[in-house]
């Protein structure tokens, strides 16, 4: 179901069973880790002096989908093997051929291999951060910003603050007009982690709530329930009650005017309007069914949690939202299994879990969605990423698992691979290297900064100049360069 909140209509007492329900695009996070911003001087893009350029609008993306493997998903096991190291490091998976001739993949991602000429396989990323964990990690890789010293003072325990660098796609949509009823940044099925340690990077924060993402929730045990905003009215409340309170309040406006000039009150109406439209909107609910989807198209993604998240996110690029991220979510179930909780985190383990559990869920889902773009035309205008954390140590032993005997891999954050296809990316190449044993970047060495600079590119977000809320100038993103040779 939707992340939500709810405030009194009749002032600030005790919740009642007719609270209104503000089903806004700051989502769980915006109005907790957030604050009122200012995007640009005077609301356009195009307004004011000197504008920060990410690249040059080589991108043909309209949308983007970025599919996020949290854990940190091992590189070395399925898109930057090394069948030439020692065995300690390259493991047991062999590689496969694949559509394309210059690339390879793990032997446990058949459906991906038929459509790997779609894909450019990025395999130079290096996200050090100071922690060698997940917080930053998370941080650095969906802001592209390397994390400050807060991160290695406070462990897990540094929580999203206001002042943060804001994600990747809260900058996209920031830079985009509203269009429709759908707000432009959705996450699904969940919000990383559970709180109290929320994971930062994915929010709007410094560049404020009003560009935080909605989050709506699934679950493993009902995955084709994403419940649309229209659904999730509370207590006995109707469509028509509703309306028509909200037309009593427009008649109460004119007494408010004064109170509503302040910046914050100001936000939580555009909030309490989005909420309306949201609530009252046949299409809303429609885009976010499922169930709606055929059988066999269902069949096709695997009615997994993550499956079903990526077929929703074709839909709401059918929809034309500009920004859906997936999460994945993890299986409670592997938790003893991989040492973990559930997801890419193997640190026991690793090859059993992504032989049976991870490689398969994720080559039926992410294979089926890069076919379905392709076969509709969709893919040409939708850019799809997928990145993780961090990738894992490439030789094999995590003390934390009993060493080389428990077979896992403990966090790498010095090397990763990412995954790009569509929105005027060309596919079918490899871009860079590893090392021979997939420690450390060799080839054309990049950092998160140039992968968020090509997604920005990707999506002609060419203007990175922002203003606090003294009228001060800031650049959102000064590191990094687009990786042109992509496109």
């Amino acid at each position: 179901m939707l992340t939500k909140y709810r405030r009194p209509l009749g002032g600030r007492g005790a919740a009642s069973r007719r609270d209104f329900l503000l089903a806004s695009a700051s989502g769980f996070a915006g109005l907790q880790f957030g604050r009122p911003g200012q995007a640009w001087g005077d609301g356009s893009a195009a307004s004011g002096g000197g504008q920060t350029r990410s690249g040059d609008g080589v991108g043909k993306a309209k949308s983007v989908i970025l599919f996020f493997l949290c854990g940190g998903a091992s590189h070395i096991d399925t898109w930057d093997m090394k069948p030439d190291a020692p065995s300690e490091y390259r493991g047991p998976f062999s590689s496969i051929a694949t559509t394309a001739p210059d690339i390879r993949l793990c032997e446990h991602l058949p459906l991906l291999a038929k459509q790997a000429h779609h894909l450019a396989v990025i395999r130079s990323v290096n996200g050090t951060v100071n922690t060698n964990d997940h917080h930053a990690g998370y941080y650095y890789n969906l802001t592209g910003h390397v994390p400050d010293a807060t991160f290695l003072a406070q462990g897990n325990d540094r929580r999203p603050y206001p002042d943060d660098w804001p994600y990747i796609g809260s900058v996209v949509v920031s830079r985009r007009p509203p269009t429709g009823t759908l707000p432009g940044l959705l996450s699904l099925p969940h919000m990383p982690s559970p709180a109290p340690y929320t994971r930062p990077g994915q929010f709007a924060a410094r560049l404020g709530v009003e560009f935080d993402p909605l989050y709506i929730h699934g679950s493993r045990d009902e995955p084709l329930r994403f419940q649309a905003p229209a659904l999730a009215l509370g207590g006995d409340v109707t469509r028509d009650q509703l309306q028509s309170r909200q037309e009593l309040l427009s008649k109460l406006d004119v007494a408010r005017r004064d109170f509503e000039a302040f910046p914050v009150e100001q936000l939580w109406k555009q909030h309490q309007q989005r909420a309306l439209s949201l609530l009252l909107s046949a299409d809303a609910t429609a885009a976010f069914d499922v169930s709606q989807e055929p059988a066999a198209t269902r069949s096709r993604y695997g009615e997994s949690i993550n499956g079903t998240s990526l077929l929703l996110a074709r839909r709401l690029v059918e929809a034309e939202v500009p920004f859906v991220t997936v999460f994945w979510k993890g299986d409670d179930s592997l938790r003893k299994k991989c040492r973990s909780a559930g997801s890419w985190d193997t640190h026991g383990n690793n090859f059993n879990c992504l032989k049976e559990d991870l490689l398969p869920e994720f080559d039926q889902a992410f294979s089926a969605l890069v076919e379905d773009l392709s076969q509709s035309g969709l893919l040409e205008q939708t850019l799809l990423v997928v990145t993780s954390e961090m990738g894992r140590t490439p030789k094999i032993g995590d003390p934390r698992s009993g060493g080389p005997s428990g077979a896992g891999r403990d966090h790498w954050t010095h090397c990763q691979s990412v995954l790009m296809a569509g929105g005027g990316i060309r596919g079918g190449q490899v871009f860079g290297s590893s090392d021979r044993l997939g420690e450390y970047p060799d080839e054309r060495p990049l950092t998160p900064a140039d992968i968020a600079k090509t997604v920005y590119a990707a999506t002609k977000t060419d203007d990175l100049m922002a203003y606090d809320s003294q009228g001060r100038p800031y650049n959102l993103l000064e590191q990094g360069q687009p990786i042109h040779q992509l496109f």
